[in-house]
Parts: structure tokens; C-alpha cells; sequence
């Protein structure tokens, strides 16, 4: 076992892991933040999207003890400061962006980074850039609406699918 120790949602968290613990266990059985969600095992479908010292890193790929120092946030830690939903956040709601919800929380991480690196992407972009990703149940239309208006971006000229 090994001590490790990172700064989690903004609060400085530590715990003892073995070599072999990936960061999503560490923050999911370790810490107890279970939104960020194991689906494949395999690093195929994105929904255990986090950053790392501001990256997006799908946390089923990385050790924890490879977080050691690092800033993590989940994605209890995209919300305001007031406990309000993030702009993102609020998109995804206002724009259906999501269905059974699984994925979200990796569509999410995954959307705060692109728009991080890209304010204004195109839809083409936003397409591209959640290929990592995977949603069963909402075609992306919805995803792809949610990010261009939290960019600000008209989202009437997007084509329905």
C-alpha cells in the first residue's frame, strides 16, 4: 500500500492505494464521488471523464498514485460555488443533453475541455471531439446542442439528425 495524496473538487484529499488502484476507484471507493461512472473497463466509452491538472483523462486508464500532486476535478466539482448548476451543467438540462444519464458525467468533463481549448467550436468539432465518448440512448443531436449553447452559440442551425 501507498499513501497518496492529490487536491480533489478543490479540497486536498489523501488515502492509501495499492499500485494497481486506477484513479476511478480511488475516487469512486476511496472517496465516495460516484459520479464519475465505470463503464467499459476499457477506455472506449468516456464516462469516467475527469481533469487532471486541467486535462481531460479517462480515469479508468491512469493510477491513482499517477494523480499524486495533481489537481483532479470530478464532476461534483463543475458546479458553482452556491451549489447552482455550471453553464455546461445547465445546457445539458435545458437541452436534453442526456437520457438515462450515465454517460452525462463524462460528456460533461468532456465538454468543459473542449470548450476550455475551443470557446466557439463548430457542431463538426464538437462531433469529432466526443468520439471518445459513448451515449446509447441519445443520438448525440441533443450533447452536440447543449455545448454549442454553452459556448453562446445559436443552436438553431443545427440539423436534426
Amino acid at each position: 500500500m501507498t499513501k497518496v495524496s492529490m487536491t480533489v473538487n478543490g479540497r486536498p484529499v489523501s488515502g492509501e492505494v495499492e499500485g494497481r488502484t486506477l484513479l476511478v476507484q480511488f475516487l469512486r471507493e476511496g472517496l465516495g464521488l460516484t459520479g464519475t461512472h465505470v463503464g467499459c473497463d476499457t477506455s472506449q466509452c468516456g464516462a469516467c471523464v475527469v481533469h487532471v491538472d486541467g486535462r481531460a483523462v479517462k480515469s479508468c486508464t491512469m493510477f491513482a498514485q499517477e494523480a499524486e500532486g495533481a489537481e483532479v476535478v470530478t464532476i461534483e466539482g463543475m458546479a458553482n460555488a452556491d451549489g447552482s448548476l455550471s453553464v455546461i451543467q445547465q445546457a445539458f438540462q435545458d437541452h436534453h443533453g442526456l437520457q438515462c444519464g450515465f454517460c452525462t458525467p463524462g460528456m460533461v468533463m468532456s465538454a468543459a475541455a473542449l470548450l476550455a481549448d475551443n470557446p466557439h467550436p463548430s457542431e463538426a468539432e464538437i462531433r469529432a471531439y466526443l468520439e471518445g465518448n459513448i451515449c446509447r440512448c441519445t443520438g448525440y443531436h441533443n450533447i452536440v446542442k447543449a455545448i454549442m449553447a454553452a459556448s453562446g452559440q445559436d443552436v438553431s442551425a443545427i440539423a436534426a439528425e
